[in-house]
């Protein structure tokens, strides 16, 4: 997967309560995606806009990173 198509996803199935790559300030019950060199990297926020503990998975490539933060996307999205 690419940015392009995580992104119509994202659009198309009206994905919410998500920080793209750093965007905005961490906040409350979201997904966040980063990249800091070659590691890519997607977790969890709480009740208090802190990362999850054990929520961090780390990826060495964009393709397995975006699919995993669109799955923690969609598993959200039924969560509220």
């Amino acid at each position: 997967m690419k940015q392009l198509e995580a992104k119509e996803i994202i659009e198309q199935e009206k994905l919410k309560r998500y920080n793209w790559f750093n965007e905005h300030p961490q906040r409350e019950n979201e997904v966040g995606i980063t990249v800091d060199g070659d590691p890519w990297a997607v977790y969890v926020t709480d009740e208090r806009a802190s990362v999850v503990t054990g929520s961090i998975t780390k990826f060495n490539n964009e393709s397995d990173a975006l699919d995993n933060f669109i799955k923690r996307l969609r598993t959200e999205k039924l969560s509220f």
